[in-house]
């Protein structure tokens, strides 16, 4: 049990709080935003989210047995038996009572936020690699999944529930971790999800066309992303890609200590690609030269900011961080290479987004022989940003021999209302090139036969995922079972 008026007391400060309508002297068990869960003795935080509105389930928690009710705006009968507490921000008041509820987590461990429209992943879980490498316990929450030490956990969301995330980081701490690497979306920024969260660094990794399903506009999106680093504290660092235009926006107003990394821009950390092979990348890293597992020129980017992370965090000299970085290897779904018994390369990876799409494309294309046909498996998920589409099948026409657009995870919407976007980005000199298989398994199954010795297949869009939405249920599907199963 927890006293009430004891964490009010400590979290007074960041809170408005309007009115307080009972005793606050008691003690409470849980806090909750999801009306399911709540019980005896429980706080329950009447969130105004896109899809509903908590305070509609005031009444019926309190049934349940709810102690207190935290609201942006008081019920007309109000319960004798329950206190409330009539704040102005309802998600924000989570996020304090949610890092003090689990003792203030992100005090005692180095918490480390990576933003940013494409690398998140691939940055969080390579630090998260690297780091246990020097020999450091250490947590990870991302798209992928979340790991408490060396136990993991699957993910729900790119960036969890406040409550989630705290809880991940006490259980952290009890596991005697000393760093989390995090992605953090920009969904989670405007919904407060890491509000109260103390970050070591945060890190910027580039800003491209993205969630304007959620967002009004470009500007709104690349602001959330910028909350981040305007709420750095003055002892954090703040790293950001000066190779994107929008890296020095997004350092404006931060407090921290401000780096930034790039390929081809002035920087603090720079490194320079030498050669470019099949099976890996040399880079030149401050004058020193190291060997990547990596394809790409935004891989050698993701690698650097771990490189320049790795190395503001201060614990391993720069030398013994370039040469544990030689020994890493690509994050599942991500640029993931399968050799096929018919001679051809198939390569699955994440890319579900325009830019992804065409950095993925001009990989390929630097890498490939004259003689290499390149084959392409492409979808747009549903309910989810529409614009992005006809660009998205642009490009892979652009780049491929051949492109088959199939479907991706349609979640609510009709396959073919999908496709028939995407079909508005054919462009007329390139319709040859263009197959629509709506079945994603038959899509990459036909490609596969397509193919002959060398050539090239890309599956992308889902990477590491294993389901695929339709209709709002989730079945389970893996485009590297199902290409490895040709």
């Amino acid at each position: 049990m927890t006293n009430l008026k004891k964490i009010l007391k400590n979290i007074i400060s960041e809170i408005q709080i309007d009115k307080i309508v009972g005793n606050i002297d008691l003690d409470f068990n849980e806090l909750h935003f999801d009306s399911r869960k709540v019980g005896a003795k429980d706080i329950f935080f009447a969130l105004s989210g896109t899809q509903t509105d908590g305070h509609i389930f005031i009444e019926s928690v309190i049934e349940q047995g709810a102690a207190v009710i935290v609201c942006s705006k008081l019920p007309e009968n109000l319960s004798s038996e329950v206190v409330y507490l009539n704040v102005e921000n309802t998600a924000k008041a989570l996020a304090f009572f949610a890092a003090e509820f689990y003792g203030q987590p992100t005090k005692k461990i180095k918490l480390v936020g990576v933003t940013g429209t494409n690398g998140k992943t691939t940055i969080a879980t390579l630090l998260y690699n690297l780091t246990r490498k020097f020999g450091y316990k250490c947590g990870l929450i991302s798209t992928i999944k979340y790991v408490v030490h060396e136990t993991e956990i699957s993910a729900s969301h790119t960036t969890p529930d406040v409550l989630t995330i705290n809880k991940l980081l006490s259980e952290m701490l009890n596991e005697g971790c000393k760093y989390c690497f995090m992605e953090v979306s920009s969904h989670a920024l405007v919904q407060e999800r890491v509000t109260g969260l103390e970050f070591a660094g945060a890190i910027f990794t580039n800003l491209t066309h993205d969630h304007l399903d959620y967002h009004a506009n470009f500007a709104e999106y690349r602001d959330a992303k910028k909350l981040l680093f305007d709420n750095l504290k003055g002892k954090a660092f703040a790293l950001v890609n000066s190779d994107d235009k929008n890296g020095k926006f997004i350092l404006q107003n931060s407090k921290a200590n401000k780096y930034t990394f790039g390929l081809t821009s002035f920087s603090n950390f720079k490194a320079k690609i030498l050669e470019k092979r099949v099976d890996g990348t040399l880079l030149e890293i401050e004058n020193l030269e190291i060997w990547i597992q990596f394809l790409g020129d935004f891989n050698a980017s993701n690698l650097l900011a771990v490189y320049a992370a790795a190395t503001l965090l201060g614990e391993v000299p720069k030398e013994q961080v370039l040469r544990e970085i030689s020994s890493l290897t690509p994050v599942r779904g991500r640029f993931e290479t399968l050799k096929l018994n018919n001679g051809s390369l198939a390569i699955v990876d994440y890319a579900h987004t325009p830019d992804a799409l065409e950095n993925v494309l001009q990989t390929i294309e630097k890498l490939r022989t004259s003689q290499q046909n390149v084959i392409t498996v492409v979808g747009a998920g549903g309910n989810r940003d529409k614009t992005k589409r006809p660009i998205m099948a642009r490009i892979a026409g652009q780049y491929s021999n051949k492109v088959i657009l199939t479907s991706d995870n349609p979640r609510n919407e009709e396959p073919d209302a999908i496709l028939n976007d995407m079909k508005m980005g054919i462009l007329p000199e390139n319709e040859y090139k263009y197959l629509i298989i709506e079945n994603r398994s038959e899509a990459i199954k036909t490609a596969v036969s397509m193919a002959k010795a060398n050539d090239i297949i890309l599956v992308a869009g889902k990477g590491h995922e294993t389901y695929q939405e339709i209709k709002g249920v989730r079945h389970h599907f893996d485009d590297k079972e199902v290409i490895l199963s040709c």
